[in-house]
């Protein structure tokens, strides 16, 4: 079975910073893409940033140049650092992992979420 385990959130002043990890278990990864997305109170949850197996990364234009993604594939972990933080970044993070191992089409897994809250 596919686990995620998310870690890293919590509260932040403005300017701050906060690393999210993201560790998956349960499953030979060997393709996948591994991504971000977080979800506000009333908003509809967006994609913060993805990393495929081969390197490629993509942001959200409202974190370019603040938030880095990274992989560690040894430990098929996932990271998001967080700098300069803004009240606008506070949402629950999701980490999501599309397995393309076994399918051409890719399977979807979901952590849970972890909260992050940036506030003076």
């Amino acid at each position: 079975q596919v686990q995620l385990a998310e870690s890293g959130g919590g509260l932040v002043q403005p300017g701050g910073s906060l690393r999210l990890s993201c560790a998956a278990s349960g499953s030979r990864f060997s393709t996948t893409t591994m991504a971000w997305y977080r979800q506000a109170p009333g908003k509809e949850r967006e994609l913060v940033a993805a990393i495929s197996s081969g390197g490629r990364i993509n942001y959200v234009d409202s974190v370019k140049g603040r938030f880095t993604i990274s992989r560690d594939n040894a430990k098929n972990t996932v990271y998001l650092q967080m700098d300069k933080l803004e009240p606008e970044d506070t949402a629950v993070y999701l980490c999501n992992v599309e397995d393309y191992t076994s399918n051409p089409y890719g399977v979807d897994y979901w952590g849970k979420g972890t909260l992050v809250t940036v506030s003076s």
